[in-house]
């Protein structure tokens, strides 16, 4: 149920059958942390057939709206899993971003200049709607154990698993896990009682977030001033949310007292200097400071980290939410090949490889990110502002300024992939998602490409002369049979000339291509996308 206008949803403790156990019940995966990469991981390895026990401490979701945006890639996987056009229908959908010095417009950008995609660049959706979207698909689903009021206290490591002691209102229980994913977050107990530390900065600047409830006509994008004339010297950004709610973030510097800047009498003059004289309610305030930084590794024997429990970025870019919920797509599908028997438990180094990749490219992207909103010294806001003046007018100045670069899907340097034999152009990058476009399904109905996949490896053969068989334990679909590139934007894309095939991982990165279909060398990539 909801409580109120802040949308805080209360889930019911229930006893489960395994507390009255005589000894603990072996599971194939335990998930601790129902939030959104939890979630994720949980739906997408069911999905896949595998049983889940996901266990949460908190009985409820919405404390404060948290992350809100949601990029394309995100949205993909999402609707993959059975809720992303139903959150793309309820989120602000936006791609365009406007960088202001004072009232000044230094430049103006577009996400997602090209059509033929299904998913916008980003959605503004309040972090408990995508939370409860997720727990109401994971209830839908018998092989998810949802579980209220779970605390992990204990946990003893074996060479085959885990055991966990958890804490209930009804007292303590324990479970065994052949696999654990640790998925609770910037605070993880999993972490803790592993003994295991981060390695990064954390910097000093401190930022207001404010969710105002208004009714304003500001265009729907991303707003972002360096030295406002209602905040001078620091830096703001604005977002609209769903509900007529504004999302604020304004820098407040690094020696501001915390308890005292998020009294409303502190934070509401702060808001009228911005907004003016129009009314507003205060939906949700808080200050953080923020971190860069990582686990040494993910993969820590039978226990695997997942989102903040593994790695912090600022928020600037929108990286957190994004990079937990791809992590959580790269686990699940590598977790589930080597719990079948497809792949051995090397896969799994796999993931621990690409998605620190993915980890440092956005702790560097945050780094500098910061490094630009919040200067170290009089010389660097000096040179600073000096890039921010030229970018009005000249292109290489605008790629220095960095308001924070908007998350996208890392493009992985793996060992999983097969490089090239051939010369390929076009959008679609080897190691990355590959790139959706329109297309017609052979009943005539018209669709995009990206969600006619299935999630498992995957063969796209552009049609050329009599239809091939694929290796065993891939799919295929032939362009121009199966599904219909009628606005050509496939071949474009894919470079794709008659005959051209591409091998798709089941999170729909592309791992090797060929010019011509070659069954021996298709079978190698499958193999080594395996680990085998």
């Amino acid at each position: 149920m909801a409580d109120g206008r802040k949308a805080i949803y209360h889930y019911g403790y229930r006893r489960s059958p395994d507390q009255d156990a005589r000894k603990p019940v072996r599971h194939p995966v335990i998930v601790v942390g129902a939030g959104p990469v939890g979630l994720t991981a949980a739906i997408d390895l069911a999905l896949r057939g595998v049983p889940v026990v996901l266990l949460d401490d908190a009985d409820r979701i919405g404390e404060g709206s948290r992350g809100i945006c949601y990029s394309k890639r995100t949205l993909e996987i999402l609707d993959r899993l059975g809720v992303g056009s139903d959150l793309v229908r309820q989120g602000v959908t936006w791609k365009l971003g406007k960088v202001y010095l004072g009232d000044d417009l230094v430049y103006s950008f577009d996400l997602l200049p090209e059509d033929g995609h299904k998913m916008p660049a980003f959605i503004n959706l309040q972090q408990y709607y995508l939370e409860k979207a997720l727990v109401e698909r994971a209830r839908e689903i018998d092989a998810v154990d949802l579980r209220w009021n779970n605390r992990v206290s204990g946990l003893d490591r074996r060479s085959d698993g885990v055991t966990l002691t958890i804490n209930t209102p009804d007292g303590p229980y324990r479970l065994d896990a052949a696999w654990l994913i640790a998925a609770d977050g910037a605070r993880s107990t999993v972490r803790g009682l592993l003994g295991l530390g981060f390695e990064g900065v954390t910097f000093e600047d401190k930022f207001l977030i404010a969710d105002v409830k208004m009714a304003a006509d500001f265009p729907t994008e991303r707003r972002f001033w360096f030295d406002p004339p209602f905040h001078s010297g620091q830096s703001a950004l604005m977002h609209r949310q769903p509900d007529n709610v504004w999302r604020i973030d304004l820098q407040l510097g690094p020696d501001v007292d915390v308890d005292v800047e998020q009294k409303p009498d502190r934070v509401v003059p702060r808001l009228k200097k911005m907004l003016g004289e129009r009314p507003f309610e205060l939906e949700w305030v808080s200050i953080y400071r923020f971190n860069c930084r990582r686990l040494a590794r993910f993969v820590h024997g039978r226990v695997i980290f997942a989102g903040d429990s593994a790695h912090q970025v600022s928020p600037f870019g929108a990286r957190g939410a994004n990079s937990g919920v791809q992590d959580a797509e790269n686990l699940a599908w590598k977790l589930a090949a080597v719990l079948s028997g497809d792949a051995g438990e090397a896969l799994l180094e796999s993931y621990n490889l690409e998605r620190i990749q993915s980890a440092d490219e956005n702790i560097a992207h945050s780094t500098r990110s910061t490094d630009f909103i919040a200067p170290h010294s009089p010389a660097e806001r000096a040179l600073r502002n000096a890039v921010l003046n030229l970018a009005r007018r000249c292109d290489f100045a605008r790629r220095m300024v960095n308001s924070g670069r908007l998350s996208v899907a890392t493009i992985y340097d793996s060992p999983l992939t097969t490089p090239d034999e051939d010369f390929f152009a076009g959008s679609a990058y080897l190691g990355a998602p590959v790139p959706d476009a329109p297309v017609r399904t052979r009943s005539g109905r018209d669709g995009f490409l990206v969600e006619q996949l299935t999630g498992t490896f995957e063969l796209m053969h552009m049609m050329n002369r009599a239809r091939s068989n694929p290796p065993p334990g891939i799919k295929m679909t032939v362009i121009g049979e199966d599904l219909h590139d009628y606005a050509g934007l496939v071949a474009k894309r894919l470079d794709a000339t008659p005959g051209a095939t591409y091998l798709l991982r089941p999170d729909q990165h592309l791992c090797a291509r060929w010019r011509a279909f070659d069954p021996e060398k298709i079978a190698a990539a499958y193999a080594r996308a395996l680990t085998r």
